[in-house]
């Protein structure tokens, strides 16, 4: 029995959370919150910023590049310090003509042809480091495996020679596990400059000699007619292992927690293989590692009464609109076989996650190895959470698992 899972308390219901508070989005179960704003405030303007939670309104802003851009930042702390150092330069942040031409140099690494090995080397990841936490009869889920699966799969599609992988995924494991809250301790921000000069050499390395890598596509490749420049090569290439580390880590711990705390969900997932597909959508609607993205209004527009100017700060709450009734029958209910499932956690439009298929294969891979292996799942001691505004999610998550 899962004896140590405690839930967190849900925050009274209503519009006054301060939302940039990272700790409360730690401490609290926001589900009253963002239920009260998206029933009587679903454009609420608070210091600084507009909140949108609906799952419509989401979609609807995510897809209107007229009125809305993600070049001045996605995130609330860069949109309210006016700025992100990567702005116009990093396909997260970029718009326009140089955002797609970026994003066609970077899709054929995210194909099916470059997924495919990754895929066969993810599931041996699940399988080896699945084994060994199952053979010690558990240990801190997040650390050990889903941690390691996503930074393993970056290495490969980022092209890191073999004989660099431990020390590229020690360091990238300590800057990684930092977070990125509110504060960073000097090792992880140490670990996080060496990582930049680690893929500084590298780029150089793959001018001379390019390969099928990500790293060669951005070196060799142009966007507008030019090459990059070597700050959008370090930009992009940090970019992808932020990306590609958060959301898989996050869901995959978030998406186990939530089978812990709940054993028929479980025990269903373990009977029924044609679950791993659903089930790994419905973990990743129900932990939404990416809280909210952000958007700066171009162009005077209305949203439910509410007048945008220009300049205007728009956070879109994914978590919010994850959990929307109008988009999602019982919505606050975790739901392995749920279809359709058409959540929000890998955005939508012209920035649709270039990583997804390769998230969704991660998960995959660790659920299946832990259904082919593990009878029961328990929380074994304290689960720490994340103190941010941008991802939500679980920091250490200990386990005890029982061999089948």
């Amino acid at each position: 029995m899962t004896t140590a899972a405690r839930p967190r308390p849900v925050h009274p219901a209503g519009p006054d959370a301060d939302l940039l508070d990272p700790d409360l989005h730690a401490r609290y179960d926001l589900t009253e919150v963002w239920r009260w704003l998206r029933a009587h405030d679903p454009v609420r303007r608070y210091d600084g910023f507009w909140a949108v939670t609906r799952h419509a309104d989401v979609l609807r802003i995510a897809r209107d590049t007229e009125h809305f851009t993600s070049l001045r930042g996605n995130m609330l702390d860069t949109l309210l310090r006016g700025h992100d150092a990567g702005a116009g330069r990093m396909l997260v942040v970029t718009d326009g003509p140089f955002h797609a031409g970026l994003r066609r140099l970077l899709a054929d690494g995210f194909g099916p042809r470059t997924l495919g090995p990754v895929t066969g080397s993810i599931a041996r990841a699940a399988t080896e480091l699945v084994g060994r936490l199952v053979a010690r009869g558990g240990g801190d889920l997040v650390a050990e495996v889903a941690a390691q699966i996503p930074l393993r799969a970056i290495c490969d599609l980022l092209g890191v020679p073999a004989g660099d992988r431990d020390r590229v995924l020690d360091l990238t494991n300590t800057a990684m596990l930092g977070d990125q809250a509110t504060d960073v301790g000097v090792e992880a921000r140490i670990a996080r400059s060496e990582i930049l000069l680690y893929y500084t050499h590298l780029a150089t390395q793959r001018r001379d000699v390019p390969g099928a890598d990500i790293v060669s596509r951005l070196v060799t490749g142009t966007v507008d007619g030019r090459p990059l420049t070597d700050a959008e090569i370090l930009l992009n290439c940090y970019n992808l292992i932020i990306g590609g580390d958060e959301t898989a880590r996050l869901a995959l711990a978030g998406g186990v927690l939530a089978l812990a705390e709940r054993p028929d969900a479980w025990a269903r997932l373990r009977a029924d293989p044609d679950l791993l597909a659903p089930a790994t959508e419905e973990i990743l609607r129900w932990t939404a590692p990416a809280a909210h993205v952000g958007r700066t209004v171009t162009a005077d527009t209305d949203l439910h009464g509410r007048h945008l100017a220009p300049g205007d700060v728009v956070t879109l709450w994914i978590a919010s609109a994850n959990r929307d009734e109008r988009a999602f029958p019982d919505p606050d209910t975790f739901e392995p076989a749920r279809t359709p499932n058409r959540h929000l956690t890998f955005g939508y439009g012209t920035h649709f996650c270039l990583g997804a298929q390769l998230a969704r294969a991660e998960i995959r891979a660790v659920l299946a190895e832990l259904c082919r292996t593990v009878a029961s799942i328990d929380v074994a001691g304290p689960v720490t959470r994340i103190p941010s505004t941008f991802i939500t999610g679980v920091r250490t998550l200990p386990l005890h698992l029982t061999p089948r």
